[in-house]
């Protein structure tokens, strides 16, 4: 029984080593990846890598459609892969594709409800200064609303699958009233504030009249922005979208068509061809940037990987919808992904 003990212990002891140095390992890579990131000859960040995806090149074409994908909420609020974050990453690989003399064109896939507006309105801008260089095309999946729809506005050419859900063209901002819940328990909320707005949607009290016009207004001015980008890219006439299908609603790719919010129904293949014909690059290789494997990376995944057991997290106002922090403009579209 002794010598089982000892030979348990062992094991452990082994095991705890190995993790120790797994931890250690991926620490100082992740540390080492940052310092190169940060502090590179150029003073820029490192480069994604590059990946043939869907065909290589044929007809003896030296020419690429870079192919860049933005899923899932937009924001900057989540982790990059090779960037700080998601949205860095994206912006990186805009200017990865705008700056190589062999891409002649990019195929932006969009499959997003939305998301912030500022963060929506970045990566607008980076697409705009890619268009500037060479055409991009944009493809829809499943959902291209709100923010994603204001991303996609930026692109040459739109595609949207008969399926799509799009537009969603509004601001949204929300807060979570628990005034009446604290009453129910016996608890109340003492704030000190230095003036009238300093606690702006405090869910312990009342909205005041005076904020609730203030809020509307920032909403207000958001919407402007978005309308008119929608009416300037697209060729509308703004006061027509105003009082039609700009008042947030979602519409079918096929509807979108009809409103001129997109150009042509159908998938990747379609945008795909759509971009090499804009490009002037007839069996263009089609490619995607793929970010170098780093042990921070994994560590990441590792920790952020579900335990056994649950538990019960009340949280009163921290998130709206999901894991989408509250207390911020939003476009964003009531249809979320999973």
């Amino acid at each position: 029984m002794s010598e089982k003990r000892n030979g348990c212990l062992t094991a452990v002891l082994i095991m705890g080593l190995l993790v120790s140095a797994i931890l250690n390992i991926a620490f100082l890579s992740s540390r080492s990846s940052r310092m190169v990131k940060g502090s590179s000859s150029s003073g820029s960040p490192a480069s994604f890598g590059e990946d043939v995806v869907v065909q290589p090149a044929h007809n003896g074409s030296d020419k690429k459609v870079a192919v860049i994908s933005l899923r899932g909420v937009i924001s900057s609020a989540e982790p990059g892969d090779l960037a700080e974050t998601a949205l860095d990453d994206l912006i990186l690989q805009l200017k990865q594709a705008r700056t190589d003399s062999e891409v002649g064109a990019v195929l932006l896939r969009i499959d997003s409800p939305g998301g912030e507006v500022t963060a929506s309105d970045i990566l607008y801008q980076e697409v705009l200064k890619t268009k500037a260089v060479k055409p991009v095309v944009v493809s829809m999946d499943s959902v291209a609303a709100s923010g994603g729809y204001y991303v996609a506005c930026a692109g040459n050419y739109l595609f949207a699958h008969e399926t799509t859900i799009t537009a969603s063209i509004g601001v949204i901002m929300q807060s979570v009233n628990y005034k009446d819940l604290l009453g129910k328990v016996g608890l109340e909320v003492l704030t000190f504030k230095s003036g009238a707005f300093k606690d702006l949607l405090n869910g312990a009290r009342e909205l005041t009249e005076a904020e609730r016009e203030y809020v509307q207004g920032l909403i207000d001015q958001s919407y402007d922005r978005f309308v008119g980008i929608v009416a300037r890219e697209r060729h509308l006439e703004e006061a027509v979208l105003r009082s039609g299908v700009a008042d947030g609603r979602i519409v079918s790719g096929q509807d979108a068509l009809k409103e001129r919010l997109v150009d042509e129904l159908g998938g990747f293949d379609q945008a795909l061809e759509k971009a090499r014909e804009l490009a002037n690059a007839p069996g263009a290789a089609a490619i995607r940037y793929t970010a170098p494997f780093a042990f921070g990376r994994l560590l990441r995944f590792l920790s952020e990987a579900p335990t056994k057991g649950g538990k019960v997290q009340v949280d009163l106002g921290a998130k709206v919808g999901g894991n989408i922090p509250s207390g911020r403009l939003y476009f964003l579209s009531p249809v979320l992904s999973p």
